[in-house]
């Protein structure tokens, strides 16, 4: 079982991925709709989180933003972004700087489960 820390400002997005984690036997430890609040319980929380899942498009700081300060507090954190904004310049910045993987919404189940595996098993 791995915790999560579950950071999209979509309510309903937000819902149906904490869903599928407890259906494959994870815990969402702490949800958060912005990259601000998930970065401050991150600098208070992180070794209760082993993987955080970040949406790309949020208010007040954006998922990359996000994604920089949460390697500043942990350097070896797993996060899997979230977006549905399919770009690659997007996708290939968040994976320069460290993200694990990169995955589009709205995702099935099958492929959720297999970018959370592979995380979760390196």
């Amino acid at each position: 079982m791995a915790r999560f820390l579950l950071c999209d400002d979509s309510k309903f997005m937000t819902m149906i991925t904490e869903r599928m984690l407890t259906k494959m036997g994870h815990q969402v430890v702490y949800k958060s709709s912005d990259g601000l609040d998930a970065i401050a319980y991150y600098l208070d929380h992180f070794k209760e989180i082993d993987i955080v899942l970040l949406d790309v498009v949020m208010p007040k700081i954006d998922g990359l933003q996000a994604l920089r300060q949460l390697f500043e507090i942990n350097p070896d954190a797993k996060i899997l972004m979230l977006t549905s904004i399919s770009n690659s310049s997007i996708v290939g910045g968040a994976l320069k700087l460290g993200a694990k993987d990169f995955i589009t919404k709205p995702f099935k189940m099958l492929e959720f489960s297999n970018a959370i595996d592979k995380i979760v098993s390196e």
